[in-house]
């Protein structure tokens, strides 16, 4: 793909979150709950990252990409606080299950973070638009 300009990149991580979520829906119809942790962490972070860009605000790690969506547009109002603890969670939960030893994920755990993930996908797409 060629990015020509700066929509063509915020479209272009936006779409990548939405191809995040579908892998998760994937990985959660094989019961790989630690791996569906980590795309859905994926699908909110590219979700955000193409806020921040749209508004032109640069990151240069995860957690900097979590400070300013807290900073711009939770503490703001802009996007709802539920969102804004949606996203730290699944930061937390994708650093756990990715780089912490003996931790997994059940489905009771992950399937309500599913529906929230696509809420929150939908959510970032309004201030795209």
């Amino acid at each position: 793909m060629i990015i020509e300009n700066r929509n063509d990149y915020i479209l272009y991580r936006f779409n990548r979150a939405k191809e995040s979520f579908e892998e998760a829906l994937i990985l959660a119809g094989n019961n790989k709950w630690k791996a569906v942790i980590n795309r859905l962490y994926y699908a909110c972070f590219y979700a955000v990252i193409s806020l921040l860009l749209k508004s032109e605000i640069e990151t240069q790690s995860h957690d900097g990409a979590r400070r300013q969506f807290s900073l711009h547009f939770v503490k703001t109002g802009k996007v709802s606080k539920e969102n804004g603890k949606l996203f730290s969670k699944l930061f937390d939960y994708r650093q756990k299950g990715d780089y912490g030893d003996l931790f997994d994920f059940d489905e009771e755990t992950v399937k309500p973070l599913m529906v929230k993930t696509q809420e929150f996908i939908i959510e970032i797409e309004t201030h795209l638009l």
